[in-house]
């Protein structure tokens, strides 16, 4: 259906700080049976909206369109899927570019330090507002499974499983160090003044050279190599090509394209706080390691998955999730996917991710 609103009344208690009356934008697929139980809750990475796939109200394709739909892995003749968009994001839910109704003046960094933690706390209302009393299966990929997990130690009676997608139970110095550049490279846009940037101006600079790297660490070497070699860029129409040292590569304008698209689709200031929140968590903070945290599960079964060729959430952290996974929870499997596309492989590769996760919902 086409996207929703909850708006959490009064004052929303986050780790840091407060809002009042926070809204979360969500989407929904399929029907809710009479028990209350066959709903599929999925979290999204950084950057998606709740559009995870097309409906009769929505026709746009959605960022996992292959994945949910009638007769698709996840299949919404049986299940009722829910898609909630991350507090702090900037398509529909309560973020640093909203509103502060307490001020009449957009948040921008008056906005509380946000955390993963406060991401499940927000979506667990819409939940509770559409009455649900038993989740088949909570899933994310990349920063929607740390929600996705997160979720399920808070809340360990409302979902009865979990998939966790090329995700984690915390950050790795090489991802944390990835993301504070980026963090770092837009915060050094003279265009940023310290979040008080024009919303009609953005700092594109830092915002262009973030995308940059991030879509480098999102793909493998492996990949680069196959789609690009050395090929030379044709057509520098439209990109930063003057000067001595102009884009001369097809990887190069690739890049330059990514950027482009970006720049203006994504709040800047919302970017920094969900980059943030997902460095900052860690699954030990729910009892002080992450076996201790792990005890307080309720699911009974549990789906990681990894890619050989992610550097961001590499395989061998997948491997620690499940298991750690394994040592609280009774049925949990693991799968390595053979894919050169990275850690946006769940996006893309849906050839090698749409058995695995049909497997899963179909048992």
């Amino acid at each position: 259906m086409a996207k929703h609103y909850h708006t959490i009344e009064g004052e929303f208690r986050m780790k840091k700080g407060t809002l009042s009356s926070p809204q979360v934008a969500y989407e929904t697929w399929g029907e809710l049976n009479s028990q209350r139980d066959n709903a599929v809750l999925v979290f999204t990475g950084l950057s998606p909206s709740a559009h995870i796939a097309s409906s009769t109200e929505d026709t746009t394709p959605g960022w996992w369109e292959d994945m949910v739909g009638p007769g698709k892995p996840i299949d919404t003749r049986q299940y009722f899927v829910v898609c909630v968009n991350s507090l702090g994001s900037c398509f529909g839910s309560t973020g640093s570019a909203s509103v502060n109704p307490d001020t009449g003046k957009i948040y921008r960094l008056d906005f509380p330090q946000l955390s993963i933690e406060d991401i499940a706390k927000a979506s667990v209302e819409v939940i509770n507002a559409l009455k649900i009393n038993s989740l088949y299966s909570t899933v994310g990929a990349s920063m929607g499974g740390m929600i996705a997990l997160a979720f399920c130690l808070l809340y360990p009676e409302l979902s009865r499983s979990l998939v966790s997608i090329s995700s984690a139970a915390r950050a790795l110095p090489f991802a944390i160090a990835l993301r504070s550049l980026q963090r770092e490279i837009i915060r050094e846009d003279p265009t940023w003044k310290n979040g008080l940037y024009d919303l009609d101006t953005p700092p594109a600079s830092g915002m262009k050279l973030a995308r940059k790297l991030g879509m480098i660490s999102y793909r493998s070497a492996i990949e680069w190599e196959t789609r690009f070699a050395r090929e030379r860029a044709f057509s520098t129409i439209g990109t930063a090509s003057e000067g001595p040292f102009s884009l001369s590569f097809e990887v190069e304008s690739y890049l330059e394209h990514q950027a482009n698209s970006f720049v203006g689709s994504f709040d800047t200031n919302c970017y920094l706080y969900l980059s943030q929140a997902m460095d900052l968590f860690d699954t030990a903070d729910f009892g002080g390691s992450i076996e201790q945290a792990f005890s307080r599960l309720k699911i009974t079964r549990a789906k990681v998955i990894g890619v050989n060729s992610d550097i961001l959430f590499p395989i061998q952290q997948q491997r620690e999730l499940s298991d750690a996974l394994g040592a609280a929870v009774d049925d949990v499997s693991f799968n390595c996917l053979e894919s050169i596309q990275g850690h946006d492989s769940f996006l893309v590769d849906m050839n090698r991710f749409r058995p695995v996760i049909a497997d899963f919902f179909a048992e």
